[in-house]
């Protein structure tokens, strides 16, 4: 490409692909900001940080591509969305938590293949308790749990995770302290069996997982580990975890 051409001088297809490119550009920055929200002031200042953030990052921006794009808001939400069916929605948040899984699994192959299964491990693990405890507190918010939701809440929260909307699990209440949540068809560990590999060892980052949605729905929960893969498991499970409300 031309080191002196401006905007305008593109052809439409380098338009639309400076279009995703800053798109990209403005989820990183995104994610950076909150990234050194947590390093300077921790994790729970920066989603409180990050709330009042990001309500005005997506009332402007929608607001500008509503004006744009020629569709109408309504309460903030595009109308173009509110007119669609359930069944509609329903497949996007489906398309969203695939997306969501494909792009965890690809970040973890390129660490991998630029160093090693232990490096893109650790990465892996890092990210996971971060990412989940945003996404509870996100969950909370959206579902207007109290600040100490117990394990009903937890229970009602663990159903609109990302990784809900595309595997088979359940809870079982197992006592008025505590439930089991049991992961019976999970989309990486079946297709590696399809593929004739063996499961993918994801005990230590699960634990990260759980520990961290779990205690931001409520801190009074704690969580074992009852088998997850490297551990041997049963045919209609391959993790399950229980969580037990402390008093």
């Amino acid at each position: 490409m031309n080191e002196a051409m401006q905007p305008e001088e593109l052809t439409q297809e380098q338009l639309a692909r400076m279009v995703t490119l800053m798109v990209h550009q403005i989820f990183v920055h995104h994610g950076l900001y909150f990234s050194e929200a947590i390093h300077q002031f921790g994790i729970e200042k920066a989603l409180s940080i990050m709330d009042g953030a990001w309500e005005k990052i997506y009332k402007t921006q929608v607001r500008r591509l509503s004006k744009q794009l020629g569709f109408d808001l309504k309460d903030n939400i595009p109308q173009p969305m509110l007119d669609m069916s359930r069944e509609e929605l329903l497949a996007i948040i489906r398309i969203l938590g695939m997306s969501w899984l494909a792009t965890d699994g690809i970040w973890f192959q390129e660490v991998e293949k630029n160093y090693t299964t232990a490096d893109a491990q650790r990465c892996a693990g890092g990210c996971i308790a971060k990412f989940c405890t945003f996404e509870a507190y996100s969950i909370k918010r959206f579902l207007e749990l109290p600040e100490q939701a117990g394990l009903a809440g937890l229970k009602r929260a663990l159903r609109f995770r990302a990784y809900h909307q595309i595997n088979v699990q359940t809870i079982i209440e197992e006592s008025p302290d505590s439930l089991v949540f049991q992961m019976n068809e999970c989309i990486v560990q079946v297709t590696r069996k399809e593929k004739g590999l063996n499961d993918y060892p994801c005990k230590s980052t699960g634990m990260s997982e759980y520990r961290a949605f779990a205690q931001t729905i409520d801190p009074r929960i704690t969580v074992e580990c009852i088998g997850c893969p490297p551990d041997a498991h049963p045919q209609e499970w391959y993790c399950a975890w229980r969580f037990t409300l402390g008093r």
